[in-house]
């Protein structure tokens, strides 16, 4: 993987900044969303109410969107990071050592109510709860 990621950033560095996000997001949905997933939960609030029906529906979609955009900013880190790893031979110490212009032009905001959890031994990002 290491080789991997380091023949990655060579193929990236020649392109702007902003053309890299393109290929680096559709590495990641490649690279971490073809994972184990766990299996979910039933939730006890369908109720098969058609009353409820479009309150449970809205839910669900908002729910919905702050998982898509709770994985796409674990992704788009976690590439960040391996280029990183694949140029410097190490991990960064805190997640703001990416901002630069051959990463990242800023951090993105994590979602409501949720914290960017950043391991520097493993460079591992996970989103977590507050």
């Amino acid at each position: 993987m290491r080789s991997f990621a380091q023949r990655f950033a060579k193929y990236l560095a020649g392109y702007p900044a902003r053309t890299r996000a393109v290929p680096l997001l559709m590495a990641g949905c490649l690279f971490f969303g073809c994972g184990k997933s766990e299996p979910q939960p039933s939730s006890t609030s369908k109720s098969g109410n058609p009353v409820t029906a479009p309150v449970d529906y809205l839910g669900a979609v908002a729910q919905g969107q702050k998982k898509s955009i709770k994985t796409l900013d674990e992704v788009g880190l976690n590439q960040s990071i391996q280029m990183f790893y694949g140029a410097e031979g190490r991990y960064p110490k805190d997640l703001n050592e990416l901002v630069r212009p051959d990463y990242l032009s800023r951090l993105p905001a994590p979602p409501a109510g949720m914290k960017f959890d950043y391991n520097p031994a493993t460079g591992q990002v996970k989103v977590v709860p507050k």
